[in-house]
């Protein structure tokens, strides 16, 4: 049997790559003007950058629908969660072009706190605002809508679980979640960065910072808790531990504090 000439190959191939690339290209459906203005009402973040960054973040967070799913669970979802849960995700990556969190495919809310067992209702002690899933819920985020709508209110202080739970996407981007993004951070500035984490997990545990205690946990927990830190207070960051807030600033390429 004869094969077809390379001739009439070229044109099955283009029309192939074509419907392939078609299939896998997503719509970005752009945000409206009331999520504009609950983005502006609820995330401080958002409602203090100029007008040419605000449209960034917007498209930002309107690629983060496209590609990552938002299911409830045993509540009814409002566009203001799902902006919350977007903004939490586009903070700590506003200072990257072209970032997308490749190791995750849902977030799933839940209506407050949770236990190991993911169960909200009873069970064990149910003290869990936000986790990353590991094993078969990897590519999976849960939060608590409590835990969510209280990082970005004005009693939040330096505190942001879902913003902490993004942190540990990005740390575990490497493959590793050590407190170590590699992926973020020059290797020349890595031994620095574990020193300094240390250093201040002594005074932590000494009672002499002002860093949330949960932070000597391990160096995951200290690099989600300072970046919380680092994004919700920022001015207080750099001016109560200038060196850890330089050192984040040059991790996330971002100067929250100005």
């Amino acid at each position: 049997m004869n094969s077809l000439p390379f001739a009439y190959l070229i044109p099955i191939f283009l029309i192939a790559l074509y419907l392939i690339l078609k299939k896998k290209k997503v719509a970005i459906e752009p945000l409206t003007d009331v999520d504009k203005k609950i983005l502006d009402d609820y995330v401080g973040y958002y409602h203090n950058l100029d007008s040419t960054d605000k449209l960034r973040f917007e498209q930002k967070v309107a690629s983060f629908f496209s590609t990552v799913k938002i299911e409830p669970v045993g509540l009814e979802m409002t566009t203001l969660d799902e902006l919350l849960i977007a903004s939490s995700a586009v903070i700590p990556i506003f200072g990257f072009d072209d970032w997308q969190y490749k190791n995750l495919t849902s977030v799933l809310l839940y209506p407050d706190t949770f236990n190991k067992d993911f169960q909200f209702e009873e069970g064990g002690e149910r003290n869990i605002m936000g986790m990353v899933g590991t094993g078969y819920m990897n590519g999976q985020m849960i939060l608590s809508r409590s835990a969510l709508r209280h990082g970005f209110s004005k009693s939040a202080g330096k505190e942001n679980t879902a913003i902490h739970e993004f942190v540990h996407l990005l740390d575990k981007s490497d493959g590793a979640t050590d407190g170590v993004p590699e992926n973020l951070i020059a290797h020349e500035y890595t031994l620095p960065w574990i020193k300094m984490m240390h250093e201040e997990m002594e005074k932590i545990e000494d009672n002499k910072s002002d860093i949330n205690p949960y932070a000597i946990t391990n160096q995951a927990e200290f690099f989600a808790v300072v970046s919380e830190y680092f994004f919700e207070k920022p001015e207080l960051l750099k001016d109560k531990h200038p060196e850890l807030y330089f050192q984040l600033s040059r991790i996330f390429a971002q100067q929250p504090a100005g």
